[in-house]
């Protein structure tokens, strides 16, 4: 009789165990099953189309390499009010970025440092879109030494006593208004187009003096900064958190140089689909609104400017 109870007993011990064991493994994947959805619904919720409630797209927009930082900025402050909109840069010299653009880069905004950039898309490659086209903010060119270091300059009437000079060809914005300014102090003949100076003709006006050629204004800065050359000549913009490691010599006078005006347009662009076409607009107007004038202010530029 004992043995008969043991084996019963035994049994239901038995039975009562792999019952808990079918319960442990149907929990676990009622567990599995509920949380796969979560998971994706929490993937839509994060994508910017969703955020927004709008469709998510990129645009392309082509800047002079002296807007670089205040450009970041502006990014920031536009994605904040619409981050279902990608905005990628190219930021160069405005005359490589007018050939890339003619080229067939995708572009859909143009901001250069210079009206004449903008001028032959518009007039030229009929690339401008009608009544998308106006100044931002005027510059001043400047000439800079490395911070603390030895010149005998002391502005662009004595620049020739540098022992090397960091200055950007014609086709650079900064390097056709620094010509301007060496043609008026007489420094350099007088030519229909001053853009067509080359450097070497510079250097020999000069009296032979070394000079650097450099593609863009922020590749002057950095020559100049890290004492490549002993002086060079950009922006009063670029200066702006380059303080520790650049002094100013000279703000150039606009007599000198003329105003340095910044143009912003829409350009067309084929490829664009509507989303891409309404962003595109949108940014656009955003850098001509009071809140980027004051990021524009914040970092030196004057915008003072007839729109």
């Amino acid at each position: 009789m004992k043995k008969l109870y043991s084996r019963i007993f035994a049994f239901m011990l038995v039975a009562a165990m792999l019952l808990t064991a079918c319960g442990g493994s149907s929990s676990k994947e009622t567990t599995a099953d509920t949380s796969a959805p979560a998971a994706e619904a929490s993937e839509e919720a994060t994508t910017p189309a969703a955020a927004e409630g709008g469709e998510a797209t990129e645009i392309h927009v082509f800047i002079a390499a002296s807007l670089s930082a205040v450009m970041e900025e502006l990014k920031t402050m536009y994605n904040e009010e619409h981050p279902e909109v990608t905005i990628t840069y190219s930021a160069d010299s405005s005359g490589t970025l007018l050939t890339q653009i003619e080229e067939g880069f995708e572009c859909d905004v143009f901001f250069s440092a210079a009206q004449k950039q903008v001028n032959t898309l518009q007039d030229e490659d009929n690339m401008v879109i009608e009544g998308k086209r106006a100044n931002v903010v005027n510059n001043q060119v400047c000439v800079v030494k490395a911070k603390d270091a030895e010149t005998q300059v002391t502005g662009l009437e004595d620049i020739e006593k540098a022992s090397s000079i960091a200055l950007a060809d014609g086709s650079v914005p900064v390097g056709k208004y620094t010509r301007q300014a060496l043609v008026n102090l007489s420094k350099l003949e007088a030519v229909d187009d001053v853009s067509t100076i080359t450097t070497a003709q510079v250097s020999e006006a000069l009296g032979g003096v070394e000079i650097s050629e450099q593609g863009n204004v922020s590749k002057i800065r950095t020559a100049v900064a890290e004492g490549s050359c002993e002086v060079g000549t950009v922006y009063y913009s670029d200066t702006y958190g380059y303080e520790n490691e650049l002094d100013i010599i000279q703000m150039v006078d606009y007599s000198l140089t003329g105003d340095v005006i910044y143009p912003i347009c829409r350009v067309v662009n084929k490829e664009a689909d509507d989303a891409q076409t309404a962003a595109a607009d949108s940014f656009y107007e955003f850098i001509l609104s009071d809140e980027a004038t004051a990021v524009f202010d914040k970092y030196l530029f004057d915008t003072n400017v007839e729109r």
